[in-house]
């Protein structure tokens, strides 16, 4: 019978060690996303698989903040973020640092993920957007491509948290096989 690993057993790095330790090749945009539980979250996924940083947008809430820490349950303190009052200040800062924009979202053209290949070696910027309107239309413009999350149900889409955890999982599972 297995039994539930305990915190020790976990062996998980702690904050100070998380932040000298080397970080996946990839940043999480985050463009005008509405809800801060959706943020948290957001540094959830980026602290599980060792995000970079994390670019926050717009409209989208910084840290510190109670609700951003109820969802974050202390990422918010272990990933390094940046806050761009406009996406093409982030998309700047992302050229300079020689990223791939990709863009999580339903586009003409857009790339299956099970058929997204990340090369080794290369950085990646993955860009979700506000819960309502998506991935804003500059940045769409902009990306190098992107990506759609196959869906075989009625709706339409997934929440933004959902589709974070995801993609992420994916580009990473992707990079250390």
């Amino acid at each position: 019978m297995s039994k539930k690993l305990s915190m020790d057993e976990l062996n998980r790095l702690d904050i100070s060690a998380y932040k000298t330790t080397e970080k996946f090749p990839y940043v999480i945009v985050l463009d005008d996303i509405r809800s801060m539980n959706n943020i948290g979250s957001a540094f959830r996924t980026g602290d599980a698989f060792k995000c970079a940083v994390i670019h926050l947008c717009g409209i989208t809430a910084q840290p510190p903040h109670r609700e951003i820490s109820k969802t974050a349950l202390g990422a918010d303190e272990s990933v390094d973020w940046l806050y761009f009052e406009e996406g093409a200040a982030s998309r700047q800062a992302l050229r300079a640092e020689g990223y791939q924009i990709v863009c999580v979202e339903q586009v003409q053209g857009a790339v299956s993920l099970e058929k997204f290949e990340p090369v080794k070696g290369k950085k990646y910027a993955f860009v979700f957007g506000n819960e309502v309107f998506g991935v804003n239309d500059e940045w769409i413009q902009e990306a190098d491509f992107s990506l759609e999350i196959p869906q075989f149900g009625t709706k339409h889409s997934l929440n933004v948290s959902v589709s974070m955890g995801v993609v992420i999982w994916d580009f990473v599972s992707k990079i250390i096989a």
